[in-house]
């Protein structure tokens, strides 16, 4: 890693990439840099992410599992310096999956491997039906009314599609979200679907379903891809299939947190810059690269501008998200929502979020605020993040995701630090997103982009909000 940055800044040398590039002196890219490069050799990531799965295994949202990790994690902050830590708490309806299995009766009797997903209720005892397959949510959408009546509706989108930014994902999980109650306006009395993944393994991916009118209309499983595959066939071969489904899911309440921990600015305290990822997992596996592993990053990041032996201007502010990973009957936005109506109107001076919740995989692109591109600011990035392999993009940052998202919706600029996504949803919801797939190199690297752009940001005078609004004013 060494050698490859001494070569990679040669590099951003001959690109004219050294160049002082913004309001600040050069001083200030310079501690930015070395900075990167301490974060490099680090191993508060790491020993956080082994910590907090090691300790408390998978923390689905309000689960005393997530409650005692939120405690721990808050006590990890104190030890290693953050200031004004705490713990915000938040009502949730939680949810436990309890047992579940499925299999193939009849003539060819097989056993199914599924996951139940998220919220959805339990069978209340066995359901043995016929599965009627489609192949998109328009087509079970297209279906008679009726016509499902006392059956089981399947659908088989086919594999996700494996791409670096993930893009194949969020076609399939408008089939995860949306499929129950597409399912049961049919008659239907299950819901079953070809798990959202890019892996051939024989594990489901869970993932949350959604609420209409205050409830999940009725049980949803997800099939491993190979499960899936084998009904499929069967289906297609002209037999009709009949499922035994059972599942004793249920939900509760409870509650769920924020734990919130921060670099107070030197001067410039009141203009704070959010880092997020966030706490819950789902139970199948240990949440290690989702998103314990977002955590590990922002959290290290921030400690590696602390230990720079000089504060920012502005306060870096660490938020590790409860519930991110379920839906709820109204639409509160969890973590993200809870913090925001904290906050109340100091939103106004929170002056950029971003967030880390796509797993440990090495960072390769920068996405700023709109009006930040071939700006000042985004060559002085350039300068700090090429060297580790960092490009700057020339799409703007709009959205965030789902924890820092309500906050870019009030108005808070968002930027991205776009991480390699390739293999993200091989393990991604599965029983198999756990410590060992975390590669250490790959996480400093994370920890070194974060680290050097955010410093940048803290100990800056740049106006994101400025930017942006003079990127969208009409040109005369």
């Amino acid at each position: 890693m060494r050698l490859s940055v001494r070569l990679l800044a040669a590099s951003a040398l001959a690109l004219g990439f050294a160049a002082p590039a913004f309001a600040q002196d050069a001083a200030t890219i310079q501690r930015a840099e070395r900075i990167r490069d301490a974060a490099l050799e680090q191993n508060i990531a790491l020993d956080y992410v082994t910590r907090l799965t090691t300790t408390f295994g998978a923390r689905p949202a309000g689960s005393p599992s997530e409650q005692a990790a939120a405690e721990w994690a808050a006590g990890y902050m104190r030890q290693h310096g953050f200031q004004n830590v705490r713990i915000e708490t938040f009502p949730l309806i939680g949810w436990e999956r309890g047992e579940e299995s499925a299999s193939i009766v009849g003539a060819h009797p097989q056993r199914l491997v599924v996951a139940a997903l998220g919220h959805s209720p339990g069978t209340n005892g066995v359901i043995e039906a016929e599965v009627v397959r489609f192949t998109s949510l328009e087509d079970l959408n297209a279906a008679p009314a009726g016509s499902l009546t006392g059956k089981i509706a399947y659908v088989d989108a086919g594999q996700m599609v494996r791409m670096q930014d993930g893009a194949g994902y969020g076609p399939l999980t408008r089939i995860r979200g949306a499929g129950p109650a597409a399912a049961a306006s049919k008659g239907a009395v299950a819901f079953i679907m070809r798990s959202v993944g890019s892996d051939e393994h024989r594990m489901p991916h869970t993932g949350t379903t959604r609420y209409v009118e205050g409830r999940v209309p009725l049980p949803g499983f997800a099939l491993s891809a190979p499960d899936a595959s084998q009904l499929s066939r069967l289906i297609a071969s002209g037999e009709t299939v009949r499922l035994r489904l059972s599942s004793t899911a249920h939900t509760y309440e409870t509650v769920s947190q924020n734990v919130v921990g921060e670099i107070t600015g030197a001067s410039r305290p009141n203009e704070v810059i959010v880092l997020g990822s966030h706490m819950d997992s789902w139970d199948l596996g240990t949440g290690a690269i989702d998103d314990g592993a977002g955590g590990a990053i922002t959290l290290a990041a921030a400690k590696a501008i602390a230990e720079s032996g000089r504060r920012p201007a502005r306060t870096v502010r660490v938020v590790l998200y409860g519930s991110e990973e379920v839906a709820q009957p109204n639409d509160t936005g969890n973590g993200g929502g809870a913090y925001l109506r904290g906050i109340g109107a100091a939103v106004e001076q929170h002056i950029i979020a971003g967030e880390s919740d796509f797993g440990a995989d090495r960072v390769y692109a920068l996405q700023l605020p709109p009006g930040a591109q071939n700006s000042a600011f985004q060559r002085a990035a350039t300068q700090v993040l090429y060297p580790i392999g960092v490009l700057a993009s020339a799409e703007p940052e709009l959205h965030g995701g789902a924890d820092v998202g309500p906050l870019a919706e009030a108005g808070v600029p968002v930027f991205g630090l776009s991480q390699d996504g390739t293999r993200y949803f091989d393990l991604h919801h599965t029983a198999d997103d756990t410590l060992d797939k975390i590669d250490p190199e790959q996480l400093s690297q994370n920890v070194a982009a974060w680290a050097g752009l955010v410093y940048l940001i803290a100990d800056s005078d740049v106006d994101f909000r400025a930017l942006r609004s003079a990127a969208s004013a009409p040109a005369h």
